[in-house]
């Protein structure tokens, strides 16, 4: 025991716990028990990822997880997710877990790490060696009546589709052409299928009905993916392969998919883009998306 809490590993059973953690902590990030059962039980392969809770008499009142980023090109390079219960602030909880949290990446060879802090906590990320680096922007979309907004026809050569209707091949490399150039701290490697499949493909939330493809020919040029839990959804990514790019294709198959998830129930759209992905950050202006919430990357070296 430390104070009045305990660490230990996450289990399976841990997942409504965790879920209503995040809730309050951070309600603009969906996703849902399913999901958050399967990490705990199987974490994705190849991270060397681990999952503790704090737990008191009150429940599970912190999540920690740490893990080797194998979509960046360093190998040394990996993340920590913090939460903590804003009620049990200030009694060491986020400490300890933070502790764990590096002593694992330690252990793995780990020796460069980011991990993303409210405004407010980056005064604890900066005690515990961390320094802030850059900023990610969270939207929310209120989809009342989007549903009904009229159909928006592809340009010419482009077929719009549903998720289901292409293969997880196509998506793939589609995925991998378009992400190569995300900002981060690291630069950016292809993410290995394994991995890819885990966190995409295989992923519980995703809404196959909901997320949308542009395609030309067999090829997949563009996407949108929705990763639903009841009427909240996240758009996990938007992107179009850089040979299509500056075609309207983003704004196309993120407005088909959210006009296809509001149709289905959905009631609210959240969605988050570095500040400097000035491309996207418009076309959810244009959308309708409005901040709701920043969060400040803070990276340390160990």
């Amino acid at each position: 025991m430390t104070a009045d809490f305990s660490i230990r590993p996450a289990r399976p059973d841990d997942a409504a716990g965790a879920v209503a953690l995040r809730f309050v902590v951070h309600p603009y990030l969906v996703r849902g028990e399913a999901t958050t059962r399967r990490m705990f039980a199987d974490p994705l392969p190849g991270a060397d990822r681990i999952f503790r809770v704090a737990e008191s008499d009150a429940g599970i009142i912190g999540l920690v997880s740490a893990f080797r980023d194998t979509r960046s090109a360093d190998p040394g390079f990996g993340r920590i997710g913090l939460h903590v219960h804003p009620q049990h602030r200030g009694r060491g909880v986020g400490a300890a877990l933070l502790a764990e949290a590096v002593g694992h990446l330690g252990s793995v060879g780990v020796r460069r790490v980011s991990s993303w802090a409210a405004p407010e906590a980056v005064g604890f990320a900066r005690a515990h060696g961390f320094e802030p680096s850059r900023e990610m922007r969270f939207s929310a979309l209120d989809l009342t009546g989007f549903g009904d907004r009229p159909f928006v026809p592809a340009p010419p050569g482009i077929q719009v589709v549903r998720l289901r209707e292409v293969t997880e091949e196509a998506l793939y490399a589609a995925d991998v052409a378009a992400a190569t150039d995300e900002p981060g701290e690291t630069p950016p490697q292809p993410t290995p299928y394994p991995l890819w499949r885990y966190e995409i493909w295989d992923e519980p939330g995703l809404d196959r009905d909901a997320s949308i493809a542009a395609v030309a020919g067999r090829e997949i040029v563009s996407f949108s993916l929705v990763m639903r839990d009841g009427d909240r959804m996240w758009s996990d990514m938007t992107a179009t392969v850089p040979a299509y790019r500056g075609r309207g294709l983003a704004r196309l198959v993120k407005y088909a998919a959210l006009r296809r998830a509001a149709a289905s129930g959905v009631r609210v759209a959240y969605t988050s883009n570095d500040e400097e992905n000035k491309p996207m950050l418009a076309v959810n202006e244009r959308l309708g998306y409005r901040p709701v919430a920043s969060q400040v990357s803070c990276v340390a070296e160990f």
